[in-house]
Parts: structure tokens; C-alpha cells; sequence
């Protein structure tokens, strides 16, 4: 939804969530497994748990949570857990949001004792909704309870109400690596797509933002380091925000200049 400000604005800065405000990945992990754990799935009598290395496949390969699920169960396992593995479709989406359900509760309470905003994320946003010019917005695949959660917890609440547009997993049909939730953003904030700059953290999240015709600045995390962003057009590429010094002149200067302008850093 839009939250607040004018409906004309010359620019838009949009965040992803999870990786990018804070480096949320492993909390979610974590409260996947123990959302396993808690409902004892297994698969041929060994645990259902997602690895580090695994979950870094995962979040690089698939967006939002439950789609993850499903791809582990379709497609790596090949079976959905004991007792039954071959589930009918309801069945199988049953079980799945079941797990969704619990993991969000699990998430939560991990946010809520280790969410920290990534270096350099708040000065950057602060600025730019300082400027009339330019609208700032979240974009996350995350469930919309899960992603609210960690936008209070590290934005705070003065700050995400000022927030021109939030738009979460639940509110579009088609997530990551689709570019639905960008262009929604864009449709919404009447701006055209090439004077939008996204700041993404994965391979998943960069396509959607390419896809829907915007820059793309990778703010890369340890479990997304060595991926191939360039080589997926990546506009430019920092370990974080602040140690890069990224601004919003750097941002949007370039594009000021000429829209086909390349992102200077």
C-alpha cells in the first residue's frame, strides 16, 4: 500500500527486506528447522533440516518461504515427510502453511533479540526520505507478518510510517525472481521504472529488479557473496552501504544525467 507522501515524485529508492535492512537469512533458517523439528517431519526416517550450504541454494534458487518448502519436498527430497509421502495437492498445501504458520511465530521471537539494520541502511533511507523528490519504499518476499516484524524492530515505527509504499509477498501474485513487485511499485508511485534504483542482496532479487526495467545496486551478504551479479546485469555491487559510502547523490546523479546512466560508485 501507499503510506504516505505525494503521489508525484521524480525517483524511488527500494529496499529489499531480509539481507538488506538486516541480515535476516540465518534467523530464518533457524526457525525453518524448528518449525521442522517441532512437528518431527521426516523423510525415510531421517529429520527434515536445512543445512547452511542448502539454505544458501535455497535463497539464491526460490522466492518466499513457502515456495522454498515446496521445492525442498518436489524437487530436492522428491517426498513430502512420514507418514505420508506422496500427498494430495490440498494435503500438501495443508502441511505447508502449517509450517509457514508456526516458522513466522518462531521468526519473530528471533527478531525481536537479534535484529540489527545493516551498516550504513538507516543514514541512507533517512536521506532520502528527507528529499520531496524521491519516493522510498520496502519490497521484501516475506511474509507480510514476518517482514512488519522486522521493520518495526529495526526501522521503527515514525520511520516506516513514512514510508511512501510497503509491498510484501501477500500482496502480489508472483514473487521474486519475477519482477511483478517491482513494476507493482512503480505502476503505484507513478514513476517510470528507469529512474528506480533497487538495492537487493540476492540473485532472485536482482532479477526481479532488472525485470522490471530498474538499476539494481547488490548489497551482498556472506551467503550471497559468490554469486555472479554482474554477469545478471548488476548495476553495481558493495559488501554494505556504509563502508561503501553510497549516498543518494551516487545513486541518482547519474540518472539525473542521462536515464541509461550507470550507477557510479
Amino acid at each position: 500500500q501507499t503510506t504516505s507522501g505525494s503521489s508525484y515524485f521524480d525517483y524511488a529508492l527500494l529496499f529489499d527486506c531480509d539481507g538488506v535492512i538486516i541480515e535476516t537469512e540465518e534467523l530464518h533458517r533457524l526457525a525453518y528447522n524448528a518449525a521442522f523439528q517441532s512437528a518431527n517431519l521426516q523423510i525415510d526416517g531421517k529429520p527434515v533440516e536445512w543445512t547452511v550450504e542448502y539454505y544458501d541454494v535455497l535463497q539464491n534458487t526460490v522466492g518466499g518461504g513457502k515456495n522454498k518448502m515446496f521445492y525442498h519436498f518436489r524437487n530436492t527430497t522428491g517426498a513430502f515427510p512420514d507418514p505420508n509421502p506422496n500427498p494430495t495437492l490440498e494435503e500438501q498445501q495443508a502441511l505447508i502453511d502449517a509450517l509457514q504458520n508456526h516458522k513466522t511465530e518462531l521468526y519473530k521471537e528471533l527478531i525481536e533479540k537479534k535484529a540489527e539494520p545493516r551498516p550504513g541502511v538507516l543514514k541512507l533511507m533517512d536521506q532520502a526520505l528527507a528529499d520531496p523528490k524521491v519516493a522510498v519504499g520496502v519490497c521484501s518476499a516475506s511474509t507480510k507478518e514476518a517482514a512488519l516484524k522486522v521493520l518495526d524492530v529495526t526501522l521503527g515505527e515514525e520511520r516506516r510510517d513514512k514510508l511512501n509504499i510497503c509491498i510484501l509477498g501477500n500482496d502480489v501474485s508472483k514473487l521474486k525472481p519475477d519482477p511483478m513487485i517491482y513494476a507493482t511499485a512503480a505502476e503505484r508511485l507513478h514513476i517510470d521504472p528507469k529512474r528506480c534504483v533497487v538495492i537487493e542482496d540476492s540473485l532472485i532479487g536482482l532479477q526481479a529488479a532488472k525485470g522490471a526495467g530498474m538499476k539494481c545496486l547488490i548489497t551482498y551478504t556472506s551467503s550471497t557473496e559468490g554469486e555472479d551479479f554482474f554477469g545478471h546485469g548488476a548495476d553495481a555491487k558493495v559488501s554494505d552501504l556504509e563502508s561503501a559510502s553510497i549516498t543518494l547523490e551516487k545513486l541518482f546523479q547519474p540518472i539525473q544525467e542521462s536515464e541509461e546512466a550507470q550507477i557510479r560508485i
